[in-house]
């Protein structure tokens, strides 16, 4: 059994669902974790309220009380690969997320997140994501680590004023010369079934990449992608849009089965770029991991 070294959090929602106890809102929350699991764990002390009282079995359900919990898995796998530090002041750590790593804890990974695994190198227990990457993405996350200035970095994100710039790559279709051409893509993207899994829809555009193509072998071309927006999986629906779906997408065209990863067949996405203007010291900031994609 592994537990998770740091807590998650969850905030109790202004709006009973018609529920007493935060019992009986965490099953309705996580329904795959049976309720006798939360009753040792509340046993155990290992939930608990933001200053540290324990929540009970019989803790009566408060709206937006903040809620502390320890992640539990039966075998958390170790994900090979290592994050590289490319930044780091007294706000911000900007890091490379290799592929299959997830940035924050979900599913089978606890402690082998990008996030704890920071907290643990860096010994600062307040780093907190200010965006996150799919886990078979790889490339540049930023986190912060000051909670009095958190919200201004959270902010570019919410205003757009992250500018961020990625790679992929995908096969091509026997005689395509696409090199130097862009495309300009929007459309409403929302979920579908499974839940995890985005399609296009019919209405108001929720969703703006621009993607171009940089280079191209005879089998295979590789893209410079920049979006506007951050919808969920956006840049790989985009791909596919275009008719050209990123290499290894195991989401789109179609849903592969569910198999173990692959890590000779990364997912062809990296977000190589970022840029924005530092909400504190006013000055340009532009951070480009060293790492690239290869159509070889």
């Amino acid at each position: 059994m592994t537990i998770s070294d740091y807590p998650s959090k969850l905030s109790l929602p202004q709006t009973n669902p018609g529920v007493s106890t935060v019992l009986e809102y965490l099953v309705i929350k996580f329904p795959f974790i049976d309720a006798q699991v939360w009753q040792q764990r509340m046993a155990d002390g290992k939930v608990h309220y933001h200053d540290g009282t324990r929540v009970s079995a019989q803790s009566l359900f408060q709206p937006q009380q903040r809620i502390y919990y320890y992640r539990e898995v039966e075998n958390e796998p170790r994900v090979p690969f290592q994050e590289e530090i490319l930044f780091q002041d007294e706000h911000i750590v900007v890091v490379y997320k290799p592929h299959f790593l997830a940035v924050l804890p979900g599913g089978v990974y606890v402690n082998e997140c990008l996030q704890n695994r920071l907290r643990k190198s860096t010994g600062i227990s307040e780093l907190q994501a200010l965006h996150r990457l799919d886990r078979v993405t790889a490339g540049l996350v930023m986190f912060s680590v000051n909670p009095e200035t958190s919200h201004l970095y959270h902010h570019l994100f919410e205003t757009r004023q992250i500018h961020k710039t990625y790679q992929a790559i995908a096969n091509l279709r026997e005689g395509e010369n696409i090199v130097g051409r862009e495309w300009e893509v929007k459309n409403r993207i929302e979920q579908s079934e499974p839940r995890f899994r985005m399609q296009v829809t019919e209405g108001k555009a929720n969703s703006h990449s621009v993607i171009r193509c940089l280079k191209q072998s005879d089998e295979k071309a590789l893209f410079e992608l920049h979006p506007v927006t951050g919808k969920t999986h956006q840049l790989r629906v985009h791909m596919q849009t275009l008719g050209w779906p990123i290499l290894n997408d195991k989401y789109y065209p179609e849903l592969q089965p569910l198999s173990a990863d692959n890590y000779l067949a990364p997912l062809q996405l990296l977000a190589k770029e970022v840029e924005f203007i530092d909400p504190i010291s006013h000055q340009p900031r532009h951070f480009r991991s060293d790492h690239h994609l290869s159509l070889n």
